[in-house]
């Protein structure tokens, strides 16, 4: 399984050199708006040190990571909901995304331009939240002629449609993010369709300098914002970041280590990401293979067959599982055993974070 974030923003804010070091590309981020006009999507490996032991015990011949997979989506301006900045452009490819990234500028830097001509990382958020919400009222008031003009087929149908649109409506004119709304089931399945912006969750980032990796003033501002509507909140400083994904394993724990850091910020929003998605991982683990994948959270042992491949989900018998602490502290399968620590589960059990799993079924 494999989910998208998109990174949003103001332009020149540190997205593309995000995403450069998020993938270790090569996409242009030079120092002027617009520079991004196509989305760039790359996929990116989960951290995930359950996995290094599991690699380090086993010595497969493989090690397979979780994957997701980010976008970097071309700047925002105010006036992008009416198209300005190409904005409806890139509004278009935020829709296809399942979460967002949203960085905002937290430094002082005469060198690099912005668009505001200060730096206000809440005025910032403020001008890119407001384009989503209204994108969203327009796409929502679009949707409602669209069902007025087709509602005499199934009236019964339409008017329900018709009075969540309306609902919908009235929270993004009071400039609400669909996000922090509390919607009915059925609401929640119109957003979904119509991938509206705002109901995305989102995290805050903010992109500080490198003598600001502990935060400051701006940085204090986006964390303020992220608390206040119930959101994820990441602190990095982008340019550090690029520089320390083009360096072995090595030298980056020594810097690391210099910039008394524990891990590298890229792997802190990974991790958040992954999160803010509600995915967790289960392991398959063997001589040929270990590998990580990635579920929703809840996910029963039927629906995680399906994400090895289709064919055990249907011919599914059983799922042999096995704890991952349990797996490490008894070392491995065997052991487990031994101990009663393997459990043969059926469909209908819910997969836990960090399951060692051995699927049987019928070809």
């Amino acid at each position: 399984m494999s989910l998208k974030c998109g990174i949003i923003g103001l332009p020149n804010i540190g997205k593309s050199s995000l995403f450069n070091a998020l993938t270790k590309s090569a996409i242009p981020a030079e120092n002027y708006p617009f520079c991004t006009i196509e989305p760039n999507s790359g996929l990116v490996q989960v951290p995930d040190r359950r996995l290094d032991e599991l690699d380090n015990m086993i010595n497969p011949k493989v090690k397979v990571e979780a994957i997701m997979e980010f976008t970097d989506i071309a700047g925002l301006v105010k006036g992008a909901s009416q198209g300005q900045g190409l904005g409806n452009q890139f509004l278009s490819h935020i829709r296809e995304t399942d979460a967002l990234i949203h960085v905002v500028r937290a430094f002082e830097n005469d060198d690099i331009i912005h668009v505001s001509k200060k730096v206000s990382p809440r005025d910032d958020i403020l001008v890119v939240e407001t384009e989503l919400a209204l994108a969203d009222l327009e796409q929502c008031v679009r949707s409602i002629e669209k069902i007025k003009k087709k509602s005499k087929g199934s009236p019964k149908e339409s008017a329900t449609k018709l009075s969540i649109l309306d609902e919908l409506c009235g929270y993004l004119s009071d400039g609400k993010m669909l996000r922090d709304v509390s919607l009915s089931d059925e609401a929640n399945k119109v957003v979904q369709d119509l991938q509206f912006l705002t109901a995305k969750p989102t995290i805050f980032l903010a992109n500080v300098d490198e003598g600001s990796l502990k935060g400051n003033s701006f940085s204090d501002s986006v964390q303020e914002f992220a608390i206040s509507n119930q959101s994820n909140y990441v602190i990095l400083c982008a340019a550090l970041e690029l520089e320390l994904a083009g360096l072995s394993e090595n030298e980056k724990g020594q810097f690391l280590e210099m910039l008394e850091l524990k891990e590298t910020g890229l792997t802190k929003l990974i991790r958040s990401s992954f999160d803010l998605l509600k995915l967790h991982c289960f392991f398959s683990a063997g001589e040929k293979e270990v590998r990580a994948w990635s579920i929703k959270h809840g996910a029963t042992a039927h629906e995680a067959a399906k994400v090895i491949h289709s064919d055990i989900q249907r011919g599914f018998i059983k799922a042999d599982v096995i704890g991952y602490d349990d797996y490490i502290e008894y070392s491995g399968e065997q052991g487990a055993r031994e101990n009663g620590k393997l459990r043969t589960e059926g469909k209908e059990y819910v997969v836990q974070d960090g399951d060692i799993i051995n699927f049987k079924f019928n070809v």
